[in-house]
């Protein structure tokens, strides 16, 4: 049986701008992300794979959203209009759908809006095998697709079948963490209503832990905080639980699992850089001399950490796309964001929030002295924190900083994401970046330093410059 060609009207320049970031697409459903637009992406990406010669199937996740499944079975009647089979694999976490695309060999798409708030729908697209998806890998080229209209291929069209791969995905995971010989703990898990209420009971099932939920119930209106672990308002109820219960460890999820954050059993929270400088010792104790990537705004800890167990750190611009793109050519064994991201060789280059949880566990699982200390040695500078300032000519005020900064003795500069400046290592160790939002006017800046005082001062410094200029 063939069928016509469907052809998708084009969309409006102005939508486009709005929805397509950096790393995927995202807007308000349904002024800006509906039924038909998703539709009619399912089939650019179809063209932008098939110019590749790479383009045997597609498999279709979604989270909790009201919005997800109805935009899910859009995207993917607009794949099988291509003539292009769809496997959709229902409810799953975003790093659930990578893992779909590494063990089937397909690219993928899953419909999120992350940490987004429920007005909020997206797209994060891949490659088979997990391979990125960002602006300059693809979603350009999808942009101009849609601003001129796309149609289906007059072709058979392709078969859509549904498929479960949540025991598939645990079996991944477990197989890349050994969890066998861990002590009991108590754990505190906090979904914040998001894809971790799935995914963590089946993950965490027949291991030694008692786990304490906050927030399972999968819930695309998030009625009880916002599902962005970033900010520390949203970890209120994990540190009270944790504490309350006498905890050994909290771990928090965004709202499509694919960041962890962790809270110490003093209701701590831990910097996802300790984090990410802890996997990494871990992931050298594997694979010793192996090459670990971290971005210009995670803590130094990282690279100190990884030369002194051996391995080669090598860093990176900020966001997943470069991210994996540098793992890949240099065949890296782990990736750490100061965001929470991490990401893993043997998950195919891809974050995976749930991973993590489980390294920590592991980590704490096998040692006899609690998180806050067995942390202690990975916890090295003060750090200010992402702090975002209103700025109308971002490019003006980078150029006002570097004039200024780049004169004083000992100071060294480099733009490789936005502005960073390092001080004299002989007095205080200390460095800042500024770089602007891809999609907003703002600029971000984030300050560490061996001395809190010279940390606070430089902050405030540049805080200074930063807002007197905007």
């Amino acid at each position: 049986m063939t069928s016509e060609p469907e052809a998708c009207a084009p969309v409006d320049a102005g939508i486009l701008a709005s929805i397509i970031k950096a790393y995927d697409i995202r807007g308000v459903v349904p002024h800006q992300l509906d039924a038909t637009l998703c539709r009619a992406v399912g089939a650019a990406f179809v063209q932008v794979l098939a110019a590749e010669g790479n383009v045997s199937g597609m498999v279709v996740g979604h989270d909790m959203r009201p919005t997800s499944p109805e935009l899910a079975a859009a995207f993917a009647n607009g794949v099988a209009s291509a003539g292009v089979d769809v496997t959709l694999i229902g409810l799953a976490s975003t790093d659930e759908l990578y893992c779909a695309s590494g063990l089937l060999g397909l690219p993928g798409a899953m419909f999120t809006a992350s940490h987004n708030p429920a007005q909020y729908n997206g797209i994060k697209l891949c490659r088979a095998y997990a391979a990125p998806v960002g602006e300059e890998s693809g979603l350009a080229t999808i942009r101009d697709a849609l601003a001129l209209g796309v149609s289906g291929s007059g072709e058979p069209r392709g078969m859509i079948t549904e498929r479960d791969m949540l025991a598939d995905y645990v079996a991944h995971l477990r197989s890349l963490v050994d969890l066998a010989n861990v002590r009991p703990m108590t754990v505190v898990i906090d979904a914040g209503n998001g894809m971790a209420g799935l995914t963590a009971p089946a993950v965490f099932d027949g291991l030694p832990l008692m786990m304490i939920p906050l927030y399972f119930e999968l819930d695309g209106t998030f009625p009880n905080h916002e599902a962005n672990p970033i900010e520390p308002e949203n970890l209120r109820d994990l540190q009270a639980a944790v504490i309350e219960h006498g905890a050994d460890i909290g771990l928090a999820f965004d709202g499509d699992a694919d960041r962890c954050f962790v809270v110490d059993e003093r209701g701590e929270i831990v910097s996802p850089s300790v984090l990410a400088a802890l996997i990494a010792d871990r992931e050298l104790a594997r694979d010793p001399g192996g090459t670990v990537i971290y971005n210009l705004i995670t803590s130094q800890t990282v690279p100190e950490v990884v030369a002194e167990a051996g391995g080669t750190a090598v860093r990176t611009r900020v966001g997943h796309s470069f991210i994996k793109g540098v793992m890949a050519e240099t065949g890296a064994i782990f990736g750490g964001e100061h965001s929470g991201h991490f990401y893993f060789r043997d998950f195919w280059r891809a974050d995976s929030g749930m991973l993590a949880g489980l390294h920590a566990l592991a980590a704490l699982g096998e040692a006899t002295v609690p998180l806050s200390q067995l942390l202690a040695p990975y916890d090295r500078y003060a750090a200010s924190g992402e702090i975002n300032s209103t700025v109308d000519d971002q490019a003006a005020v980078l150029a006002t900083l570097k004039e200024s900064w780049a004169t004083r003795p000992g100071v060294t500069i480099d733009e490789l994401d936005g502005l960073t400046v390092t001080g004299d290592a002989s007095t205080d160790s200390w460095w800042f970046n500024v770089r602007a939002s891809n999609t907003e006017l703002l600029l971000r800046l984030n300050v560490e330093a061996k001395a809190p005082q010279t940390m606070a001062a430089v902050r405030d410094e540049v805080l200074r410059q930063i807002r007197g200029g905007s």
